[in-house]
C-alpha cells in the first residue's frame, strides 16, 4: 500500500525531546515501512526516517527562531499533498481540521488523526460542515465532546516494544513526574502527594513557552521543597532509568486527557500509574493491575502504600500485549484497507473524468 502521512511542522519526526504527536507518526510510520509498505513522511527536513522523507521545512519551526508564521508552511505543506494525492492509496492527516475544505474536494481516500482536546465548541463547526471526513480518536473518552462526529476508529497509542524497557538492578526510591509542566497536569498535587509520603519526587518535564508564567509564579516556589528535584526535559534515551527508579509514575491530571502518552512509556518499564480519573485514564490502566486510578491526593497517598501489591513483570506485560507500536500499525492498516475500498468506486470515476 502506499500511504502518506502528514506531520505537523512544529516538532521533527521524531522530535528531538517532547512532542506526543510526532512521537506517534514516528513510531507508526516505522512500523508500517517494516511491515513492507511504502511510506511517504511530509515533515521538517530534520526529521529522521525509513520512509521517503518530503521535506515541507528545512527544520522544526519550534527550532527556527526565523520563524514568525507558522501557519504559512502548514499550508504549503497541504497544498503540495494535495497536488500529489493520486501516488498515494490513502492520506493519513495528523492537523486537525486543517485538511478538511481542499482534501474533500479530491478523490484519494483520507484520514485525520484527533490528537488533542475536543471540548471547546469553537472547533465544532469545522467537523458539523464537513461531516464525510472520517476521524480516528486515539481514546472513546475524547469522542464524548463530538458523539456525532464521523469515527472511524479508536486506535489507542502504541510504542516499539524494545524502545523502553525496565532497567534491572536499578532500586525503586522515588515517585516520579514525567512530560510536561502545564495547569492541567497538576505537578503541584504530584508534589503534595510525594510530600505527605514522604517520598522524593523526580520531574522530568518540559514547559511550554504559553505555561512559563504559570511554572514561575506558580510551581518554582514549589520546587524549593526538599523533597522534590526539577531535572528538566529529557530524551527517550533517558526515560528507561528514569523511570526504572521510580516506585510509580504520578499522573495527578485535571483535564480530559485524550490519551496520556506517559502512562504507556512507564508501563513499558514495568512502573505502575497512579492516575487521577480523567480522560483516558480507564481506558490505558487496569485498575490493581497495571496502577491505581484515584479520585483524589488523599486516594493517590493511599494507593502508594499499595504500590507493592503489584508485579512490576505483569505491567511490562500488559504493555506488550496492549500498547505496542506494532499494534497500533495493524488496526491503522486495517482502517485504511476499509477506507480504500469504500472509496474504489468514486476514485476510479474520478480518474476517469482526468
Amino acid at each position: 500500500m502506499k500511504i502518506a502521512q502528514i506531520a505537523p511542522l512544529t516538532e521533527a519526526v521524531p522530535p528531538k525531546f517532547y512532542g506526543g504527536t510526532e512521537r506517534i507518526v514516528s513510531f507508526l510510520t516505522e512500523e508500517l515501512v517494516s511491515l513492507g509498505h511504502e511510506v511517504t513522511l511530509f515533515a521538517s527536513g530534520d526529521s529522521v526516517t525509513s520512509a521517503k522523507l518530503s521535506p515541507m521545512c528545512p527544520r522544526a519551526l519550534r527550532m527556527d527562531p526565523g520563524i514568525r508564521d507558522a501557519m504559512a508552511p502548514h499550508f504549503m505543506m497541504l497544498e503540495t499533498v494535495l497536488r500529489r494525492a493520486n501516488e498515494f492509496d490513502v492520506l493519513h492527516f495528523h492537523l486537525d481540521y486543517w485538511p478538511f475544505s481542499l482534501f474533500s474536494r479530491q478523490a484519494t481516500p483520507h484520514v485525520t488523526t484527533l490528537h488533542g482536546r475536543l471540548d471547546m465548541p469553537e472547533i465544532w463547526p469545522h467537523y458539523e460542515v464537513h461531516p464525510q471526513v472520517p476521524l480516528i480518536s486515539i481514546s472513546d473518552s475524547q469522542r464524548l465532546p463530538m458523539r456525532w462526529a464521523n469515527w472511524a476508529a479508536t486506535i489507542h497509542h502504541g510504542l516499539p516494544e524494545r524502545l523502553l524497557e525496565p532497567r534491572n538492578g536499578v532500586r525503586s526510591s522515588y515517585l516520579a513526574f514525567l512530560g510536561r509542566i502545564a495547569p492541567e497536569k497538576r505537578v503541584d498535587r504530584a508534589i503534595e502527594i510525594a510530600g505527605r509520603c514522604g517520598l522524593p519526587l523526580r520531574i522530568a518535564a518540559k514547559v511550554d513557552r504559553a505555561d512559563r508564567d504559570y511554572f514561575e509564579e506558580q510551581i518554582r516556589p514549589l520546587l524549593a521543597q526538599p523533597h522534590v528535584e526539577y531535572i528538566g526535559e529529557i530524551a527517550d534515551a533517558e526515560k528507561p532509568n528514569f523511570l526504572s527508579g521510580a516506585q510509580a509514575l504520578l499522573f495527578p491530571i485535571d483535564w480530559p486527557e485524550p490519551f496520556g502518552l506517559v502512562m504507556i512509556e512507564a508501563m513499558a518499564c514495568g512502573v505502575p500509574v497512579i492516575a487521577n480519573n480523567q480522560g483516558s485514564v480507564s481506558e490505558v490502566i487496569e485498575d490493581g493491575i497495571t496502577g491505581f486510578i484515584v479520585d483524589s491526593i488523599e486516594g493517590a497517598v493511599r494507593a502508594v502504600d499499595r504500590l507493592p501489591s503489584l508485579s512490576r513483570s505483569l505491567v511490562r506485560q500488559r504493555f506488550e500485549q496492549r500498547f505496542t507500536a506494532r499494534r497500533m500499525a495493524e488496526e491503522h492498516l486495517a482502517l485504511y484497507a476499509r477506507l480504500v475500498r469504500c472509496n474504489a468506486p468514486s476514485r476510479i470515476q474520478a480518474i476517469a473524468a482526468e
